[in-house]
């Protein structure tokens, strides 16, 4: 009996399981719950994660390229991504810079690269700290992308994630032209286009290799590596880029030389305001030409740079404590350079298209009715006080010259002599006038629109001015040729119809004799006489709350305008003989 408790005791001992073996069965479920849990936790993340196609695909406010009368890019609004590049269409170096300093085996390891994250880890072992990392360009583009820059375990894991799915759907190439897209380097654009556009000037196509070791540079830390912020350090780098693609063999030592010697500062882009209130003029005629857009447009302007850049130049310098404004166009009405205000980042309103008292700078059209019907500029017309009804405006000083001549009264601004024609003429001639000129649909019809008291803006009357000098013939102020989508595909072209016969070549003879009298000495605006000046005429509206000047040169037909915002008079000294006179020289003789 007792032989065979020992025996079960024995046999109860054998089949028990051994405590190894227990251990062994212990730590395995625990790896299976912990797998379970992982994959769980995955799987969390992984459902919580947006619509990849959908951000791959992003939409945004469609972007506008404005191009000048040349074709280049004046700039471009709701541009948050550079012009797409590929790999297949870049200058190779543009790319393969990237790849030497950022993932030299990329073309060689999957999603991620093991090797590179173990050599990191190693690396930040020995010197305690977060020195290197060992993302591949998949995990950065993956990051990008989709992905926030918030460190958590969670976002780390959506990067794995994303990797593995970047690598199945896409192949290497595709994947780099992703990264290279997606990058953010410059202000809150992304993709190396935009950063060579801003940096250079120039667009990635066109990237030296010099330029693309710099870009390069910039994409460990764009800010401490900015070749316009750190320019010391981004050459540094940039030096250490080019070695690297002469170790791995994708440039020779010589071009790596010579890019060596090209690294330098990058120069900052040219400063947009000053183009402000054209782009914004512009954006406006694009939208009354093709209503709402949801491409990608590039706007063929007819502006012209430097005399962009000079006007906004003199018109800041010259206004002192007023404001002002200027409008430039060829004599068919082209327009060429556009200025609204002294400074757009304090003040974006246009004054270029905002109503104001011509005064004087209207008188031109009464006297085109007298010229039409027989007044010549050597006729004999009578300076003395002028009353209908209880409209009685007196000359400025209330000095009278008595019997002078048209020229005369015309080179003088005297007031009497254009509400004594009007009388003569009808007020209805002269709205009619003005009608045929482009300008006459808002007039008020009484006897003090004569003298400029209805308000027109500064581009209506300059408008004015260019029918004179376009021959007589009608002319329509026009700022765009063209407009195509992306693809090069015309959305709208101007189509320009047969110019009409406004005035004949006997008026416009007259009319421009008269303008050149006001430039010559005595006339009021003398102070605009230059080189190439064909003639003008000034402006001035009560208590000076506006003056004005509108000249023309043999190419163009130039309106200025100055005064305050708030419609107070401004000094009494400041007549359209003055400031707008001087802005006027100043333009023409560049």
């Amino acid at each position: 009996m007792l032989s065979r408790n020992i025996d079960d005791k024995k046999n109860n001992e054998k089949s028990r399981p051994s405590f190894r073996w227990r251990i062994v069965v212990y730590l395995f479920n625990l790896c299976l719950v912990g797998m379970v849990a992982v994959a769980g936790y995955v799987a969390v993340i992984y459902l919580k994660m947006p619509s990849l196609d959908a951000i791959l695909h992003e939409t945004r406010a469609p972007a506008i390229m404005f191009m000048d009368r040349n074709g280049n890019e004046i700039r471009a609004t709701n541009r948050i991504m550079g012009a797409p590049v590929s790999v297949e269409k870049l200058p190779p170096y543009v790319w393969q810079a990237i790849v030497a300093i950022e993932d030299k085996r990329f073309f060689e390891h999957g999603p991620v690269d093991s090797r590179g994250v173990l050599r990191a880890l190693i690396v930040n072992m020995f010197r305690g700290q977060f020195a290197a990392g060992g993302s591949s360009i998949t995990q950065q583009t993956a990051k990008n992308i989709f992905l926030s820059r918030e460190k958590k375990i969670s976002r780390k894991v959506q990067e794995l994630i994303l990797s593995y799915w970047l690598e199945n759907r896409f192949d290497k190439n595709q994947i780099l032209d992703l990264y290279m897209n997606r990058v953010s380097l410059v202000g809150g654009m992304r993709g190396i286009d935009a950063a060579a556009r801003v940096m250079f000037q120039v667009p990635a196509e066109k990237l030296t290799l010099a330029q693309a070791a710099q870009i390069a540079a910039m994409l460990k830390a764009p800010t401490t590596y900015s070749p316009l912020k750190n320019p010391e350090k981004n050459i540094t780098r940039a030096r250490t880029i080019l070695t690297e693609m002469v170790r791995q063999g994708y440039v020779d030592i010589n071009d790596a030389r010579v890019a060596a010697k090209q690294l330098g500062p990058a120069t900052p882009a040219p400063d947009t305001n000053k183009y402000r209130y054209w782009t914004d003029f512009v954006l406006d005629e694009v939208r009354s030409r093709i209503g709402t857009f949801e491409s990608d447009l590039y706007v063929y302007t007819t502006m012209d740079m430097p005399l962009q850049e000079h006007v906004a130049r003199v018109l800041a310098n010259r206004v002192g404590e007023y404001q002002g404004a200027v409008v430039a166009m060829n004599h068919d009405g082209a327009i060429r350079a556009m200025s609204g205000g002294a400074d757009y980042q304090t003040s974006q309103f246009n004054r270029v298209t905002a109503p104001r008292q011509p005064g004087s700078a209207f008188k031109p059209v009464v006297y085109l009715v007298a010229l039409e019907n027989g007044i010549r500029p050597d006729s004999y017309v009578n300076d003395s006080p002028f009353a209908i009804g209880d409209y009685n405006p007196k000359n400025y000083n209330e000095r009278y010259y008595g019997d002078i001549t048209l020229a005369t009264a015309f080179a003088k601004s005297v007031n009497s002599v254009p509400l004594k024609l009007t009388e003569t003429y009808g007020i209805d001639s002269v709205l009619n006038m003005a009608g045929r000129l482009g300008v006459g649909t808002k007039l008020r019809r009484e006897y003090s629109t004569v003298l400029g008291a209805s308000e027109m803006s500064l581009l209506d009357l300059t408008n004015i001015y260019a029918v004179i000098w376009n021959n007589g013939e009608s002319v329509r102020p026009y700022s765009i040729t063209k407009i195509t989508d992306a693809a090069g595909n015309i959305v709208y072209e101007r189509n320009p119809s047969e110019p009409i016969l406004v005035l004949t070549t006997e008026t416009v003879g007259y009319m421009t004799e008269l303008l050149s009298d006001v430039v010559a000495p005595g006339g009021t605006g003398h102070r605009a006489a230059a080189s190439g000046v064909l003639g003008g005429k000034t402006g001035t509206s009560n208590n000076n709350r506006d003056a004005w000047f509108v000249g023309a040169t043999d190419k163009y037909v130039i309106g200025v305008w100055v005064g305050n915002d708030d419609f107070t008079p401004m000094s009494s000294k400041i007549t359209g003989g003055t400031i707008p006179a001087e802005i006027f020289h100043d333009i023409v003789i560049k």
